[in-house]
């Protein structure tokens, strides 16, 4: 489906690839919003053709369905509902129940988890809530430290983590880029913390949930997974589920899970109710029962066996991805992969992690930086969730991997370079005057999110 032009631009094109060609999902009414709203309607329909014309490999986004999009944009986003099913302080709940009730059972059926709570707005209100049902202000924390992937609710001291609890970074080992056993037991042994955190943000490998859980059982710690990342690839099971290991494990539903944005807990029955109340009354008021039923029916797709090839395909195309950087010359953190992730170094081809990106987003490859295990720069963190989704395969992340290359080492956004237009080559060539950005826009365009 073509979208539709703002008011102030010229009727769209047809579906071709070209710019301004962008589809958004069929549910939308963006006849209603163009006219009660144009600027907004023209912001929606500029970030949807933004979407569709690059490549996008931010590894913590993703494509959601069409019925996922339905469900955010359905009457249930005018319902009230402070509580949990059957405990409302609203009326007229009993829809709304029925959805929450589904999206719990569906998230405890899919991971294997006694308890799930779906009501988080987002991963850092998951945490948030977590740290609030185990711990209280000034217990100490181990967590990985941030200038070695931690998220900002591992210790930040811009974040509520950093000001209400007392944090202990561990690191990496600087040439492996995993986690060091020996430091990981030292430091619990020296602080006793109240809980470990096991969780990463760029780390591309499998955590050893056991050692955690050996570690944490050793010094009487809580063990509290941030899955946000990984969890996806455990619900169609191409990674290993931290939930028999972990007294709590939180998450985001974006992602690989390829769900609304918001976040969820899973947890034992004996800490089921600490962790509600952290969520609500404490921490949140009322949940977003639109997000909570699209949730609902992310958790129902991820429990298909499509979704579970989906999840190894993501895994296999980040592996290609990350053979065919290395073969370009990027350092590839840990060597490779085992997950949608990956960390490489653009120091071999002469630019840093920042200068990088900026270049990789002028050729329309859109991508993160992050620390380096090394703690001596940032990296580029990318992954492949997104493209995945769409289509694409192993002979497109070679593609990938050479546009990347040529776009770093020569700023592709201007660069005369060409690349071949095979999906299943990577031969860069010297001609073309639309440089890297318009191949990158004409492998886009084969693969819109929302045909």
């Amino acid at each position: 489906m073509a979208v539709p032009t703002a008011p102030s631009s010229p009727p769209a094109a047809p579906d071709t690839g070209t710019a301004g060609a962008a589809a958004v999902p069929r549910y939308a009414d963006l006849d209603a919003l163009r006219r009660q709203d144009p600027l907004i309607a023209e912001v929606i329909l500029g970030e949807a053709a933004r979407q569709a014309g690059t490549v996008q490999l931010i590894a913590a986004e993703n494509f959601t369905s069409p019925a996922v999009l339905a469900a955010l944009g359905s009457p249930l986003a005018n319902k009230y509902a402070e509580g949990y099913p059957g405990a409302r302080h609203h009326g007229g709940c009993e829809r709304v129940d029925t959805a929450e009730r589904i999206a719990r059972e569906r998230a405890t059926a899919l991971f294997g988890a006694d308890h799930a709570n779906v009501q988080p707005h987002s991963g850092s209100a998951a945490v948030l809530a977590v740290y609030a049902a185990l711990l209280r202000p000034g217990d100490g924390v181990l967590a990985l430290s941030l200038d070695r992937g931690g998220h900002l609710t591992h210790g930040s001291p811009a974040n509520f983590s950093g000001r209400w609890y007392d944090f202990t970074g561990y690191g990496v080992d600087p040439v492996t880029g995993r986690t060091d056993p020996g430091e990981l037991r030292r430091l619990a042994r020296e602080h006793r913390p109240r809980a470990i955190v096991c969780g990463s943000i760029c780390d591309p490998r499998h955590p050893d949930y056991a050692l955690f859980r050996e570690v944490a059982d050793e010094v009487g710690a809580w063990l509290i997974v941030d899955a946000a990342h990984p969890l996806g690839l455990v619900a169609g099971g191409a990674a290993p589920s931290p939930v028999p290991y972990a007294d709590v494990v939180c998450a985001t539903t974006h992602k690989v899970l390829r769900g609304p944005r918001g976040g969820m807990i899973l947890c034992g029955r004996s800490l089921a109710e600490r962790i509600d109340r952290a969520v609500f009354p404490f921490s949140q008021g009322g949940a977003q029962m639109h997000t909570i039923a699209a949730k609902a029916v992310a958790f129902g797709e991820a429990s298909t066996p499509a979704f579970a090839g989906y999840a190894h395909r993501v895994v296999a195309n980040a592996r290609v991805l990350a053979g065919a950087l290395a073969a370009e010359g990027f350092t590839v953190v840990t060597g490779g992969t085992d997950t949608h992730l990956l960390v490489v170094d653009p120091a071999p081809l002469g630019v840093d992690g920042r200068t990088a990106r900026s270049r990789l987003a002028a050729a329309g490859l859109i991508a993160d930086v992050c620390g380096l295990p090394s703690g001596t720069g940032r990296g580029v963190r990318i992954g492949t969730a997104a493209v995945t989704t769409q289509g694409m395969g192993e002979g497109e992340m070679a593609r990938i991997a050479a546009l990347f290359a040529r776009a770093v080492r020569e700023d592709g956004g201007r660069a005369g370079a060409s690349v071949g237009s095979g999906g299943g080559g990577g031969a860069v060539g010297t001609g073309g005057a639309g440089g890297v950005r318009a191949q990158v826009h004409d492998l886009a365009g084969r693969f819109p999110p929302y045909p």
